[in-house]
């Protein structure tokens, strides 16, 4: 396999709005491709799109659109087929975490909660995989977590979404080997994203520096135009190595305690 070539690929983009959503989309643009951004809130998704028209002169359409709602891959290829749009790339981006004890959480943010991250990932997956593998050209990008890793006291139920993203995506990347389509996982540690913002507290990412969206899309786009691309990567050669270290090293009891103490602890 030879580097991805975007020009004449159009991409589909959920949790377009912000953070890694709006960087895949400013760096998918810069390479050719036209994009379709999804996420809640439509005035930030215009003004994404006016601005990748007017820089990179590709065509960018906005769709509206509350992942949490049920089949929410089915009524994306109901939009982009009315528009006469040929979707050949996905990058599922949206999710977001609750932080607390889970016995105290709200029940209809974790319903949220495993809708958006759970859910949506493989629905959207499915509705388009098809005809990803059928082109043969594109990619699927599930953003996974460096929290897919270990269990996560505090933020048990996504490290447990981001584990069934982990897993699915691996699964799904041998099963198009032979298809052309190049599947990657991509699991990021804590980055600087309004992801904190919404979680509500800095506590969540425990003690670590806060890594650029700009780097952690370098990694994936990197790691998709490798000659034999991998079924996952991690992004900082921290977070590879504390992940490649806590497998080899530490039994569970001792990782899942470590992570609840850096969680604990906070900033």
């Amino acid at each position: 396999m030879t580097a991805v070539d975007y020009h004449g690929q159009t991409t589909l983009i959920t949790g377009a709005s912000a953070g890694l959503g709006a960087e895949f989309a400013r760096q998918l643009a810069a390479r050719g491709s036209d994009l379709v951004l999804v996420a809640r809130r439509r005035e930030r998704l215009e003004e994404l799109a006016a601005e990748l028209r007017a820089h990179h002169h590709i065509q960018a359409h906005v769709m509206e659109m509350d992942l949490s709602t049920d089949s929410p891959g089915q009524a994306l290829a109901a939009q982009t087929e009315r528009l006469g749009l040929q979707v050949t790339s996905v990058i599922n981006n949206a999710g977001f975490a609750t932080f607390g004890p889970f016995h105290q959480a709200d029940p209809e943010r974790l319903r949220r909660e495993v809708a958006v991250d759970v859910t949506a990932v493989a629905d959207v997956s499915r509705a388009f995989i098809e005809q990803l593998r059928a082109e043969g050209r594109g990619v699927l990008v599930n953003v996974a977590s460096m929290a897919a890793y270990q269990p996560n006291p505090r933020m048990a139920l996504y490290g447990a979404t981001k584990a069934f993203v982990l897993s699915l995506t691996e699964a799904l990347w041998e099963e198009s080997r032979d298809t052309g389509l190049r599947v990657l996982a991509l699991s990021p540690g804590a980055t600087r994203t309004e992801f904190f913002d919404v979680v509500g507290t800095m506590r969540a990412a425990g003690r670590a520096r806060l890594a650029s969206p700009v780097d952690v899309v370098r990694t994936a786009l990197a790691a998709l135009d490798r000659k034999n691309p991998p079924p996952s990567v991690i992004a900082g050669r921290m977070n590879q190595a504390a992940a490649t270290l806590t497998r080899r090293l530490a039994t569970r009891r001792q990782i899942i305690r470590v992570v609840s103490r850096l969680t604990a602890e906070g900033r």
